[in-house]
């Protein structure tokens, strides 16, 4: 190496003592003849490493990284392939370093001693090792190191039927696994929802593929869900829509306590292994028969109907409900007549003093004295429906006139099935409230007075009646009564307010549609007394004059008759009976509205 290089060689002492052979079978140049001796020496463990113009290092291979080896800065393919030892500096632009160097790790001489020095934050790598190596990793980098868009491009589709982020959805949902593998890492698809588009960035062979996949999701379908208003006819469309919210609402809990899930997208029928719930036996459905997850019921009051929006199972169900909920309500007449009875020293009760025979609340018969006539138990037979009102039949059917009852109200009430109905005869009186100082001032005058806060009290006979009518004529009421008495008067804070004595009481009864209801026992004891005078002085004559005083009791006796309406002509006709002692022209009237279906006298004339 020293006499056809021209340079001297330094060695150390620990060098590999080994004996090389090189021979050569055709005549070589010197060049090439160096080039075979460094390439023998580096297969066996030894590095020549240049050292200025003029000196050549010998050093085991694995100590040549520490000895400063040549810095190739250029290109070394231009070299020719040797073992020379040197380093060289790679720059990467795309690739990350971290990444690529121990992946070509595998490529370098182990008798290197170290692997490359990688430089993270200038994306660089110091490689030392033969000219041949260092030639290899330059052809991969120039393979490798460029942007990974390479054979990309991107293409626009814009959809005109469907929804561009369902599209990406559904394509992401079926081309994963196998399918992603073959599209490639570089492939991607994603929506824009602002345009309705469709971004793909894909090699250009496989557009038809895509092109072929988004024409098959980009067409026009019929949504999964309906929605459809139905109007009541009878029923409150804000009571409905909660009982029907209710009803969806424990079915779901219901199928979501069993472990199963009732959801449709589709009308093709509900899912196999629906499972059976509490409420459906109860609405008169099969157990199979189940709401979707997307159902929405919504009362629009303004007409009286529900909005419904869900699959076409569900709108099926919903309307098979309304059918059976949206009826008309057994209707109930109710008359009513309040009678106050003055009580005797040994009556006690107006029911005895009257002679009514009661068994459960119910008039059954009466016992009764008057001039030449005396009837004793007599049998109280129910009239036909319309033929005598309650108070004709109390007053004459059943005893004979008494001068102690006084009949204080005939009214009639009419509701239906479960709704209250109420009466109320009497007056409302002025009641102070709150009583309180009040100081004023102003530029021209001071002064104080008391401010009051004045309410209206009720004060008479109250009746509410709430009945629930049974599928066989017969009739629950609850009854509630509540009598208010002004008892006389007491001066607070300088005001006379008035003293009002409560009489209520509650009652539940069942009867037939016609018997008579009779309550009693709403008793009030009242106190008078009276001075005559004797003589024109005033005081005198009221000292020595006549004084009397007396106790009266009187019992408040409440009649009912509850009939049920059959909602036709037969439920007027006591109406009709009473209108035809009218005058003529009234008569007419009153027919005409009666027999209306509009209540209007000239409906069905043309006007």
């Amino acid at each position: 190496m020293e006499r056809w290089t021209g340079k001297a060689l330094l060695r150390p002492q620990n060098l590999p003592a080994v004996m090389l052979s090189l021979r050569l079978r055709h005549q070589v140049t010197k060049s090439e003849a160096i080039q075979a001796v460094e390439t023998l020496l580096n297969l066996n463990g030894i590095a020549i490493t240049p050292l200025g113009t003029q000196f050549l290092k010998v050093t085991p291979l694995s100590a040549a990284k520490s000895e400063a080896p040549e810095l190739i800065e250029g290109s070394v393919l231009s070299l020719p392939p040797s073992g020379r030892t040197a380093s060289k500096l790679f720059q990467l632009n795309f690739l990350r370093v971290g990444e690529f160097m121990p992946q070509i790790s595998s490529l370098l001489n182990p008798a290197a001693g170290s692997p490359p020095v990688v430089f993270d934050k200038a994306n660089a790598a110091l490689v030392t090792d033969s000219i041949s190596n260092l030639q290899r990793i330059e052809t991969l980098v120039a393979k490798l190191d460029h942007p990974m868009m390479a054979g990309l491009e991107t293409k626009f589709y814009s959809l005109k039927s469907a929804k561009a982020s369902d599209v990406v959805n559904k394509m992401r949902a079926m081309l994963t696994g196998a399918l992603q593998t073959q599209l490639g890492s570089a492939t991607t698809f994603n929506a824009d929802d602002r345009t309705n588009q469709i971004v793909l960035i894909a090699d250009a062979r496989q557009y038809p593929f895509f092109d072929s996949l988004i024409e098959r999701f980009d067409v026009r379908a019929d949504p999964n869900t309906r929605n459809e208003v139905i109007f009541l006819k009878h029923a409150n469309a804000k009571e409905v829509s909660s009982i029907l919210s209710d009803l969806v609402k424990g079915q779901t809990n219901a199928s979501e306590s069993s472990g199963q899930t009732s959801v449709r997208t589709n009308g093709s029928g509900p899912p196999a292994g629906t499972p059976v719930t509490a409420i459906a036996p109860l609405i008169g459905f099969e157990a199979s028969n189940q709401f979707s997850s997307v159902l929405t019921i919504l009362p629009e009051e303004r007409s009286n109907s529900i909005v419904v929006s869900g699959t076409v199972d569900d709108l099926r169900l919903i309307r098979d409900l309304v059918n059976k909920i949206d009826v008309l309500l057994a209707q109930v007449r109710i008359e009513v007549v309040i009678a106050e009875v003055s009580l005797g020293d040994e009556a006690t009760s107006g029911i005895s003093e009257l002679g009514l025979k009661i068994e459960g609340d119910r008039l059954v018969g009466f016992s009764g004295a008057a001039t030449g006539i005396s009837v004793s138990e007599a049998v109280f037979s129910r009239p036909m429906a319309g033929a005598l009102d309650l108070a004709a039949t109390i007053s004459l059917g059943t005893t004979p006139r008494k001068s102690n009852t006084n009949i204080l109200s005939v009214p009639n009430i009419v509701t239906t099935h479960n709704r209250e109905g109420s009466i109320f005869v009497g007056e409302q009186r002025p009641v102070i409230s709150s009583y309180l100082s009040e100081t004023s001032s102003g530029a021209n005058n001071i002064g104080s007075g008391y401010r009051s806060t004045v309410n209206s009290k009720d004060i008479g006979i109250e009746l509410k009646v709430k009945p629930l009518i049974g599928i066989d004529g017969s009739v629950q009421l609850e009854i509630e009564q509540e009598v208010n008495d002004v008892l006389g008067e007491v001066i607070i804070d300088g005001n006379p307010q008035p003293r009002i004595g409560r009489r209520a009481t509650s009652s539940f009864v069942s009867v037939r549609s016609g018997d008579i209801i009779v309550l009693g026992g709403l008793q009030r004891t009242s106190q008078s007394k009276s001075t005559s005078r004797l003589g024109p002085i005033p005081f005198l004559g009221d000292l020595f004059g006549k004084r009397s005083r007396s106790s009266t009791r009187t019992d408040l006796i409440f009649f009912l008759r509850p009939t049920v309406l059959t909602n036709s002509s037969r439920d007027n006709e006591k109406a009709m009976d009473q209108v035809e002692e009218f005058p003529d022209l009234q008569r007419a009237k009153i027919k005409g509205m009666l027999e209306s279906p509009t209540g209007d006298p000239h409906h069905g004339q043309g006007n």
